[in-house]
């Protein structure tokens, strides 16, 4: 069967969903109506999110939730989370409304530098490069100086740039290492449209420079900004007396303590753990970065990097006991926009950066270190007392309930019978199969 379709863009919607449904579903109506099913009746609104990206056919939703309670910094804060696995949102909830009576979450941005790179191959002397490099750097400031203009306005800008000798690592490889501020903005086009010009700079400078011989070639490869940004990094950390770590399911607080440490310790030993241990920790991190308009794939690919900065995969969090003081914390890397892209676009996150009370880009990134740290703290106390599977089974329970339709009397007599029974997937199918006998 040969499924390829000619100038697919240039169909119009009902074009293409048209196309799908006959060409994969033997009941092409019923796609359909699914597709249309996940329209919005507002039709602005529609086209609105069917512009955001191309060859758009329907909308996927996913669920925002609210975590109320967060005390950061000495304020209270509720935090939209939009994610679609059970029991992220209730356990953030939980570690939430569980440091806000021990003194809370604290925060601190120690850095916002963001970097980008042009990456170039260089045939000559890498001395002569250098003397070359030093003599035009300030043309790379001036020829950009229309691009920075607004920038620098706002208090941001290009902060440096750098020539790095890179032919350790590949043949002839050098670049040009530009660091960035671009305070509320997450600055992507920003730092891209930076870079394209110091690479056309570059070559121009190159070509017309007496430095370089002429059999001295320099050839620009691409310019872009790295999702890794080692020197914008945001720590939260929670901290109490052992004793006041007491509570219904920590009767033993010493204990508890000892043993939530080793489990940390465990994942900055053991990178199987760690990656979960991280995942557990990105659930909350995630759900934020989506509810806000940023880049998710941005930040999971510079975080799970960072872990990996001295060469093994190990956790992002940390915990210790001191004098009687039980700490724990997280150092990430967080490049985050208030402004600009989806933030000023989609009705939702404009929504939920009200929510949050319209915080700048560091309050930000405080706030979504916060949400990755009690969304871990909750992991760990679950996994170190009574296990992770039982709270999670309890709010996958729904999602069961709805795989099998449930009715309002079937749904009544499920959620009774689970109060006091262990739950699995096999467990309530057998229970719903004898409920239909």
């Amino acid at each position: 069967m040969n499924n390829a379709v000619a100038g697919f863009s240039k169909l119009s919607k009902n074009e293409k969903i048209n196309w799908i449904a006959d060409t994969y579903f033997s009941t092409p109506d019923e796609a359909l109506k699914i597709i249309r099913n996940y329209w919005n009746s507002d039709h602005k609104l529609q086209q609105l999110h069917d512009e955001f990206i191309e060859n758009t056919i329907t909308n996927l939703y996913i669920p925002l939730g609210i975590a109320p309670n967060f005390l950061i910094n000495g304020k209270y804060k509720t935090i939209p989370m939009a994610i679609e696995e059970s029991s992220v949102v209730a356990a953030a909830s939980k570690a939430a409304k569980y440091w806000a009576t021990r003194g809370g979450f604290k925060a601190t941005v120690l850095n916002t530098e963001k970097i980008g790179q042009v990456h170039f191959i260089f045939n000559g002397n890498a001395e002569k490069l250098q003397s070359f490099f030093d003599q035009i750097k300030p043309k790379f400031f001036s020829d950009t100086q229309s691009i920075t203009k607004n920038m620098q306005q706002r208090g941001g800008g290009i902060l440096d740039i750098q020539l790095k000798d890179k032919r350790n690592l590949l043949e002839n490889y050098f670049q040009l290492h530009a660091t960035f501020e671009t305070k509320d903005s997450m600055g992507a086009n920003f730092i891209n449209s930076c870079l394209e010009q110091f690479a056309t700079t570059l070559k121009e400078e190159a070509h017309n420079s007496d430095l370089l011989a002429k059999n001295e070639t320099l050839q620009v490869v691409m310019s872009i900004l790295s999702n890794y940004v080692p020197n914008c990094v945001v720590r939260a950390e929670v901290s109490c007396p052992v004793e006041d770590l007491a509570e219904k399911h920590i009767t033993n607080p010493q204990e508890f303590a000892e043993r939530f440490v080793q489990a940390v310790q465990i994942a900055e030993v053991e990178p199987f753990r760690a990656t979960t241990h991280n995942k557990g920790i990105m659930n909350g991190v995630d759900a934020v970065i989506l509810a806000t308009g940023n880049d998710f794939r941005a930040v999971e690919a510079g975080i799970h990097a960072y872990a990996s900065r001295n060469g093994q995969y190990t956790s992002l969090s940390h915990a210790k006991i001191e004098d009687g003081v039980f700490t724990f914390w997280l150092e990430i890397p967080l490049a985050l926009g208030t402004v600009g892209g989806l933030t000023s676009l989609h009705p939702l996150v404009k929504l939920c950066l009200e929510i949050l009370q319209k915080p700048s880009a560091k309050e930000l990134m405080e706030i979504v270190a916060v949400a990755g740290l009690a969304q871990n703290f909750a992991a760990l106390r679950s996994l170190t007392t009574n296990g992770i599977q039982a709270g999670h089974m309890k709010m996958h329970l729904n999602n069961i309930i709805n795989q099998f339709e449930a009715n309002d009397e079937e749904r009544h007599l499920i959620k009774s019978h689970f109060k006091i029974n262990a739950i699995s997937h096999s467990a309530v199918v057998e229970f719903i199969d004898n409920l239909r006998k």
